[in-house]
């Protein structure tokens, strides 16, 4: 298999995304370790786990010295752990508004930058690969998730500039998500209606699986995209329907 004898860290690999991440690098070959601030209540089979705090510089050090003095090396290296609350920029009644804010950029944006400074050295000395996971609020209005989508667009910004400051030895990339179905789905889209029903304002007409996910992670990790680095991919089934072609009251099939 492509990345045998590779050895890959998932952050936030323990369900949803991340573990259908985890699951595609495995079935790739590689060796497994996800880490996240709690146990997984179902465990990726085949995945070592490892508790970990990524907002903690000290922890996430010793955590990559660990995985590279067990296994050996350190291949590749995917920023998956992030995500938000739906929270609007203004009108809440929490006093710390401006605080919780800033909490989404350090999970989306400075964790990953934190994850990849300690991870450095060691992909440096295997040739290895990072791969940031994006997502489309990094390029669109994201009301009710601006800290997120300004988190993502600077994840972006991110990777470009350390694929050019680290090259050759290491490449990094972006992928840049839409709607994935997990089992969290429901509290962002409701019930299998209307989980459905925002699947098909996809072009693809459905929203992706965690599998899907992981297998474009795995191309960019492996030497298939060897001259791949500081790219977005795009993987969110061609994007959205255009609003104002559906209010536009001509070229209308009668």
């Amino acid at each position: 298999m492509e990345l045998d004898g590779r050895v890959a860290v998932v952050t936030g690999g323990t369900r949803g995304v991340g573990a259908g991440i985890a699951r595609a690098f495995l079935r790739a070959g590689a060796k497994v370790v996800v880490c996240a601030r709690r146990p997984p209540e179902v465990p990726v089979a085949g995945a070592e786990f490892v508790p970990l705090d990524l907002r903690d510089p000290a922890a996430v050090g010793e955590f990559f010295a660990d995985v590279v003095a067990r296994h050996g090396r350190l291949d590749a290296l995917v920023n998956n752990a992030g995500g938000t609350p739906y929270r609007m920029l203004a009108g809440g009644e929490c006093a710390d508004d401006a605080a919780r804010h800033a909490r989404v950029i350090e999970l989306n944006l400075t964790a990953p930058l934190t994850a990849s400074l300690a991870a450095h050295e060691h992909l440096r000395a295997s040739g290895g690969s990072i791969v940031m996971i994006g997502s489309v609020s990094g390029g669109r209005p994201s009301p009710g998730a601006a800290a997120y989508g300004a988190a993502k667009a600077g994840l972006e910004s991110l990777a470009r500039s350390m694929a050019v400051e680290w090259a050759p030895e290491v490449r990094v990339n972006t992928l840049v998500l839409g709607m994935v179905r997990t089992e969290l789905s429901h509290l962002h889209y409701g019930d299998e209606e209307g989980i459905a029903a925002v699947g098909r304002t996809v072009p693809l007409g459905r929203l992706a699986e965690p599998s899907e996910i992981g297998e474009a992670a795995v191309f960019l990790a492996s030497q298939r995209a060897a001259y791949v680095s500081g790219a977005s991919l795009l993987v969110h089934g061609g994007g959205e329907r255009p609003a104002f072609l559906d209010a536009a009251t001509v070229n209308k099939e009668k």
